[in-house]
């Protein structure tokens, strides 16, 4: 079956620059009311859709124009204000709202800004849910649909909803154990998270220096969190703290550094919790599931222990979806959105983080004393400009010099060529033993897939 085609839609809901289509406010007030009806007609009398955004100055604008949309379809709105993504996935299915709305642009700068639904169960909305909201803005469908003015929803702010959250979060820390004693670097990308993060950290006992944590609308991402860890590194090594923790813009990702400054992705995260789920024997069906980017080097540390991966596109939703529909419970991309379905519905940086600091309060060991068994394997990737997305597997001379290198590299190494989802790009990723010869053959491949797309232009 052909899969719905969405053009307001990416992986990860809608994103763009603000006040720029698609990120208007008129855009996000047809959004609202697409997203009432769609929910109206399927829940019933449960008539409320809750509300989130992170840090960002056209947050304001968006969660005012989405709030009037949904309202004017006889549907209630709840606002939270700033709060983690995965916050807004648990309030969601915690305050049993028929939807949830998340305004963030996750790790893009503040001039950027996105919108992305969850459904009543706390999971993102599928494809063709997507599709079927584009179509209601389209088709002008939903606003047919007004109501009455005796049946306008109402709206109201609550300002307390990320309590709920916090204590969520520290019952997913074993009960067993604090954090005293631990000295905690925390870098909150001025983003959603400012609070809720040292909060937490704080209330298990740690000792917590915040950075990051003053958002003004304008320095979300701004040169901190997890797309510059090396800030929260440095301030680990000056402080002589234990661990450090960055978090994206709406603290859905995370990356941690040990007590060295040495920063941790999201594939030695996974390498770290995976090893102890399988020991205590809580691993579904003992596989770990991530998407094609990660690091080979972490595959053949899960099969030393036992352990099997299975690789999904690019994307945490993509990730979600593999792992519901095979039943397994961690999963996680290289960025650093970790996935544990035994706890959440969604990549959540702060719990991703509680778990590496569970292990080492459990242990009584630094951080870098965990991390043994996970050899990452040199990875190269080369970006080529190209003026159409033709289907690889047509470029017959690609795919022979892709077979030459795959038996080059063998047991030892890994291929991978794409096309980027936003740009006109494709991306040759190879991963092998030799650094030198990694690059190498990245730009070689590069070089024939040049060659093949312009014999075939």
């Amino acid at each position: 079956m052909t899969a719905p085609v969405r053009k307001l839609f990416g992986t990860d809901g809608i994103r763009g620059t603000a006040n720029v289509h698609p990120m208007t406010p008129e855009i996000a007030l047809a959004l609202g009311r697409a997203i009432a009806h769609v929910f109206r007609e399927r829940e019933g009398e449960r008539k409320q859709i809750l509300i989130g955004k992170d840090t960002r100055l056209s947050g304001y604008m968006f969660e005012d124009a989405l709030a009037a949309g949904i309202c004017s379809m006889g549907v209630n709105v709840i606002q939270v204000g700033p709060v983690p993504t995965p916050a807004l996935a648990f309030l969601t299915r915690d305050m049993r709202c028929n939807a949830g709305v998340m305004i963030t642009a996750s790790h893009n700068p503040y001039q950027d800004n996105g919108i992305k639904f969850f459904a009543a169960d706390g999971f993102k909305l599928p494809d063709a849910e997507e599709a079927r909201i584009e179509q209601l803005i389209a088709t002008g469908a939903a606003a047919k649909h007004k109501v009455a003015p005796e049946e306008i929803g109402q709206a109201q702010r609550i300002d307390d909803a990320r309590g709920r959250y916090i204590v969520y979060l520290k019952n997913t820390f074993p009960r067993d154990l604090t954090l005293e004693g631990m000295r905690i670097v925390i870098d909150c990308a001025n983003g959603a998270g400012y609070r809720v993060g040292p909060t937490v950290l704080r209330e298990l006992g740690a000792e917590v220096f915040e950075f990051g944590c003053e958002p003004n609308g304008r320095n979300i991402n701004d040169e901190c969190g997890s797309l510059h860890p090396e800030r929260a590194a440095a301030k680990v090594r000056e402080l002589r703290a234990d661990v450090g923790i960055a978090l994206d813009g709406d603290a859905d990702r995370v990356t941690v550094i040990d007590e060295r400054g040495e920063i941790l992705d999201g594939d030695a995260l996974m390498w770290l919790c995976a090893r102890s789920m399988q020991e205590k024997g809580i691993l579904a069906k003992s596989t770990v599931v991530a998407t094609v980017m990660s690091n080979l080097g972490l595959e053949r540390a899960l099969e030393s222990i036992g352990v099997g991966l299975v690789r999904t596109a690019v994307g945490d939703r993509y990730v979600v979806e593999g792992m519901r529909e095979g039943g397994y419970n961690l999963g996680g991309e290289q960025s650093g959105h970790i996935l544990f379905l035994d706890h959440s519905t969604t990549g959540d940086g702060l719990m991703s983080a509680l778990q590496v600091l569970a292990l080492c309060a459990r242990g009584g060991r630094k951080l870098s004393q965990l991390f043994g068994g996970f050899e990452r394997y040199p990875q190269v990737t080369v970006n080529v400009s190209i003026a159409e997305k033709r289907p690889l597997e047509e470029l017959p001379s690609l795919q022979e010099a892709i077979a030459e290198v795959e038996d080059e590299l063998g047991h030892a190494g890994r291929v991978l060529i794409r096309y980027s989802g936003t740009e006109l790009k494709a991306r040759v990723m190879v991963e092998g033993r030799n650094e030198a010869r990694v690059h190498e053959i990245a730009n070689h491949l590069a070089s024939k897939l040049k060659q093949a797309l312009a014999a075939h232009g």
